[in-house]
């Protein structure tokens, strides 16, 4: 899925309330305070949904809400934050970029491939839980959650309990993460497993919190190169953007999808 543009100044003071307090709170009690509490009051709850997750997919939080940098009262909404994180909006457009790049090649190549009722459903609604549905030639119907990057040497994913819970609900989810060039290209596909992904994903651990999205590292051997639908049958024939180089896969076995 695409990359947030760098939100608006609403959207930025509620990610800088979270960083704050965060450090101390939990995400129920943290959302608890800003929804009843008549000093955060200027910011609406879209807002602050909004600005807790941007900072869990720019990685200003970890993947169990803890904040990585140290922010404190009337910081500037465009500072540095530590040596190594930087509000920067180019790098913002670019993973947006990246990430709306994987998603169009991997349309043009289903529909080059003869799969129809092709559609980006992700550029109506987030709501889907996945990016594009399509019907294979053998009338199966798939739902794909796309994971672009243009880093071949390794594949971390955010996950969101809504993908998690579809992907539990619904055979035809498939995480697929495409590798992008410098052109916008796609150069390499592989379909993520659904058994590594369900043993990777966080469990509450209590009634009191839950977790909301995961930043996930995903190893070779949870890697099958190629679009693989779950049972193990190929959606893409001829090996279509096969690359066994790309994330470690080369001479590794990979794990059932």
């Amino acid at each position: 899925m695409s990359m947030p543009s760098l939100p608006g100044d609403g959207t930025r003071e509620a990610a800088l309330r979270w960083l704050k307090y965060l450090r101390i709170a939990d995400v129920p009690r943290v959302r608890t305070l800003f929804t009843h509490h008549p000093r955060y009051a200027d910011l609406t709850p879209v807002q602050y949904a909004e600005g807790l997750e941007w900072l869990r997919r720019t990685d200003l939080i970890t993947a169990a809400d803890r904040p990585v940098v140290d922010v404190g009262e009337g910081l500037p909404l465009n500072i540095t934050l530590g040596p190594h994180v930087l509000w920067n909006a180019a790098d913002d457009e670019r993973r947006r970029a990246i990430g709306t790049a994987g998603e169009r090649c991997l349309l043009a190549l289903l529909r080059e491939e003869g799969l129809t009722a092709v559609e980006h459903v992700s550029a109506v609604s987030d709501s889907f839980g996945y990016d594009i549905s399509a019907l294979t030639p053998s009338d199966d119907q798939i739902h794909l959650e796309v994971k672009a990057t243009a880093d071949p040497t390794r594949l971390v994913v955010h996950l969101t309990r809504h993908e998690s819970e579809v992907m539990s609900a619904d055979p035809g989810w498939i995480m697929v993460a495409v590798l992008v060039g410098k052109h916008g290209d796609a150069l390499s596909l592989a379909t993520v497993s659904r058994a590594w992904l369900r043993s990777a994903v966080p469990h509450d651990r209590s009634p009191s919190g839950r977790w909301e999205s995961a930043r996930l590292a995903v190893p070779p051997q949870a890697l099958k190169p190629g679009l693989i639908m779950e049972g193990g049958k190929s959606v893409l024939p001829g090996g279509s953007l096969v690359s066994r180089g790309v994330w470690g896969m080369q001479d590794r076995e990979a794990v059932a999808v």
